[in-house]
């Protein structure tokens, strides 16, 4: 399967698109393990202080962090095998995985 060079460019840049996007979910994402472990060592049972809440809702932030990085290294993958994105949907039933 030969491409174009106008195709190589193309998938170069949506490539490092999805890498720029990956360092920026990386960096939100250590930022939230950051402010987790910064809160847990905040509390204090015997004071009555808790951040539960907080911690919830930055664990939540982590983990769809995560899904959103998986998603762009998987896209990645996609497009250097040379998968179009509408095959792809349409073969997932819509997911794109």
């Amino acid at each position: 399967m030969t491409q174009s060079p106008k195709d190589d460019a193309s998938e170069s840049k949506l490539i490092a698109e999805c890498e720029v996007a990956m360092a920026e979910f990386t960096a939100q994402r250590d930022e939230c393990v950051r402010r987790v472990q910064e809160l847990m060592a905040a509390e204090d049972p015997a004071a009555g202080i808790f951040h539960a809440t907080e911690i919830y809702n930055l664990q939540k932030d982590k983990l769809r962090l995560d899904v959103e990085i998986e998603f762009k290294r998987k896209k990645i993958n996609r497009i250097r095998l040379g998968f179009d994105e509408s095959d792809v949907v349409a073969s997932a039933g819509g997911l794109l995985f």
